[in-house]
């Protein structure tokens, strides 16, 4: 496979799949991707919902929302650019 190949599938796979990244995704970006991806699927199955609820003590629904608001700012607030010195 000739680099040229290498490339094109790589784009295609991060064309498909955006939560795969980039050369530009930083690291804040990727773990942020990985936890929405990780809660949505805890509020998409059932069964983990109510396990994870019954592990907290809440209701199905509250849990659910509670995972909801988290996919917001899973890992907080973006941290700061760095400064530019002038």
């Amino acid at each position: 496979m000739d680099k040229f190949g290498m490339h094109s599938q790589t784009e295609q796979l991060h064309a498909r799949h955006v939560g795969t990244g980039n050369a530009d995704t930083t690291k804040h970006q990727w773990l942020a991707h990985q936890h929405r991806d990780t809660l949505a699927h805890y509020v998409a199955d059932n069964s983990l919902a109510t396990y994870i609820s019954i592990a907290e003590g809440e209701t199905v629904a509250r849990t659910k929302f509670n995972m909801l608001q988290r996919m917001q700012q899973p890992c907080g607030p973006p941290p700061l650019p760095p400064a530019v010195e002038e």
